[in-house]
């Protein structure tokens, strides 16, 4: 059997608005609020439910996504002058990586967790 995260709760100080900023970003849809959650569907198989919270730690979410939506990606950040980094501990050196013979880069959302979008895999899968 194979196993898929379907969900997971993003802590954010706004939820609805977190969830607005995630879905333009990536180029996804958000289409209110459903029950308690600020749902984000990512794809198929997961979910992003933005959850309002007092107080938390910054997370870190990594997609692994094609070269098309890379370019994508990485011109709305640059419109919306969010600053980039190419590593986790170089947030703001305003640089993609090449790791594996790709491209990736690291942000910030804007409740402090650290969004990472990467066009090869870390591991073999």
């Amino acid at each position: 059997m194979a196993i898929h995260l379907d969900h997971t709760i993003v802590p954010a100080h706004d939820k609805e608005a977190s969830a607005r900023f995630f879905a333009e970003i990536f180029g996804l849809k958000y289409e209110g609020p459903m029950g308690h959650f600020a749902p984000v569907r990512v794809n198929e198989s997961l979910t992003l439910d933005f959850d309002n919270a007092e107080g938390f730690k910054s997370h870190h979410y990594a997609f692994h996504i094609d070269d098309g939506e890379f370019d994508a990606i990485l011109q709305r950040v640059r419109a919306a002058e969010i600053t980039i980094g190419s590593d986790p501990w170089s947030l703001d050196n305003g640089e993609i990586n090449t790791r594996r013979g790709g491209r990736g880069f690291y942000f910030r959302d804007p409740n402090g967790h650290v969004l990472e979008v990467m066009t090869r895999r870390q591991t073999g899968a």
